[in-house]
């Protein structure tokens, strides 16, 4: 599936729990919120508003 990054919800140095949305999709005009596998802090963020992603491309990491 491929779809635009919507809204980052999150910048990198931010503290997330498991389960706190990162970034918003778009895709064939539904949104899909992309959520935190893990707690514990942004170190890299991968996209940027306007991206355009496919299924199993990194968005975040978090350590």
């Amino acid at each position: 599936m491929v779809a635009n990054v919507w809204k980052v919800v999150v910048a990198e140095g931010d503290s997330v729990e498991d389960g706190d949305t990162l970034v918003i999709l778009e895709s064939m005009k539904m949104e899909i919120p992309v959520v935190a596998e893990e707690s514990g802090t942004v170190t890299q963020l991968k996209v940027a508003e306007g991206d355009v992603v496919q299924d199993g491309d990194l968005i975040a990491v978090i350590e």
